[in-house]
């Protein structure tokens, strides 16, 4: 005798699935699912809220639209694009996330990403922190003059603002003048000892756009409108983003999404590096490591890797890290570059109130970053930073966070004593200038 068949009720019509059809090409690909699971394996959010990729795929598909627009996993997922990635069928599972987002009331929305994207809308220089471009000014100015005083060699270092006709206009992540002004001067002595013609401007120097984060493409467009007007005003020829994945992602997509015309060719820092090291106007040394065989990793930004410049991104990074510590005492990850898994920093969960569900993703990076033994991650990217250096003392990893130009800085010989903050006490006084 057969089994008596199982009755499934017809899926529900939901407009969700169709509305998502038309924002992607050829008509979406929203429901070329082969339930194979490889986005859920993947993903370091799967089973939070009782939810991962594939299940609100399918939930997604079969029309259960008040489900899946409460759902709070939606700030969990970082839209790090690795479903994506892993998907033989190219599934775009982080552009339903994004409508997903952008369907929350506004009010409801977490309050940490709302203030900080109404931050760079409402400042002149589209600072997420809310830092004036006036108390901007004074910190660049002061912390410039102190480095004259007290490095010699930097006697005439400059951090130039609204320098008309600067090869660079280059974006300052609000964070440094704010906490910890002095991890600006790195990035100003790179700058320097490389030649470049660079400008900050008073409209629009800020790098951070969370609006994108709130899934408010108005407010996204706004504070991105104001970086480019600071970019023209000064009739700079190039645009460099500094070392931060999510404000590198937000204006070279924004660009894309709501065709800007930025006029200037838009990069980031990491490769500038790599190529000045390659014309001889850096010439970091890492022979400071040579007895002392301290362990680094990097960290693949998913913005700057897996959304948008790829593998080739990820192998300058490691070019210019290899040279500041040495390729022998360089370990990769595993997985890496394309591949890699998102640390839980990005998609504004730093920003989100989700502190233990943020946490609880971190632990798929924290156990790739004990398994290569490293004493350091370097990370260039502000969110990886906070989320990574966070991780390593929750989950007791013992290793320390820097950035990339602290480390290029140091091979250099330049890195001053008061701008060592993430180095441990074996490099306290290592390559002094």
């Amino acid at each position: 005798m057969s089994e008596p068949a199982i009755h499934l009720e017809g899926r529900r019509k939901g407009s969700l699935i169709g509305d998502m059809a038309a924002l992607l090409p050829q008509g979406g690909n929203l429901g070329m699912c082969l339930t194979c699971g490889a986005c859920t394996s993947g993903c370091p959010a799967t089973g939070m809220e009782g939810m991962d990729p594939r299940r609100l795929l399918r939930m997604a598909v079969m029309g259960l639209d008040e489900e899946i627009r409460s759902t709070p996993w939606v700030w969990m997922c970082t839209m790090c694009f690795r479903c994506m990635h892993a998907c033989p069928m190219q599934v775009n599972i982080p552009m339903l996330v994004y409508e997903l987002r952008a369907g929350w009331p506004r009010d409801r929305k977490p309050k940490g990403i709302i203030g900080s994207c109404d931050q760079g809308l409402r400042t002149q220089g589209a600072s997420a922190v809310g830092i004036s471009t006036e108390d901007f000014h004074f910190v660049v100015e002061d912390v410039l003059e102190e480095v004259r005083e007290s490095q010699p060699r930097f006697k005439d270092l400059k951090a130039p603002i609204d320098k008309q006709g600067a090869f660079f206009f280059v974006n300052q992540n609000s964070r440094e003048p704010v906490k910890e002004p002095e991890e600006m001067v790195p990035l100003w002595k790179i700058l320097h000892l490389a030649g470049a013609d660079w400008t900050y401007g008073t409209t629009g120097w800020g790098a951070e756009n969370y609006c994108m984060f709130a899934a408010e493409d108005d407010h996204w467009r706004a504070v991105l409108e104001k970086q480019v007007a600071g970019v023209k005003k000064l009739g700079c020829s190039s645009w460099i983003n500094i070392e931060c994945g999510h404000s590198f992602y937000s204006i070279w997509a924004g660009l894309k999404r709501f065709n800007i015309d930025s006029g200037v060719d838009f990069d980031h820092i990491v490769n500038w590096y790599a190529r000045w090291i390659r014309e001889g106007k850096l010439r970091p040394n890492s022979d400071w490591n040579k007895d002392l065989g301290l362990r680094f990793t990097v960290q693949d930004p998913c913005m700057a890797v897996r959304k948008s410049m790829g593998d080739a991104f990820a192998d300058e990074l490691r070019f210019v890290v290899k040279a500041c510590v040495g390729e022998e005492n360089f370990v990769d990850m595993f997985p890496n570059k394309s591949n890699n898994y998102c640390c839980g920093g990005g998609g504004g969960f730093l920003q989100s109130g989700y502190k233990d569900a943020r946490l609880n993703y971190g632990r798929v990076k924290a156990g790739q970053i004990l398994a290569t033994k490293a004493d350091y991650v370097i990370t260039p990217c502000h969110n990886c930073h906070a989320q990574i250096e966070e991780l390593s003392e929750h989950y007791h990893g013992a290793w320390r966070t820097v950035h990339l130009w602290t480390m290029l800085c140091l091979s250099l010989g330049v890195l001053g004593e008061n701008e060592r903050i993430y180095l441990g006490p074996e490099l306290a006084e290592v390559a002094l200038p």
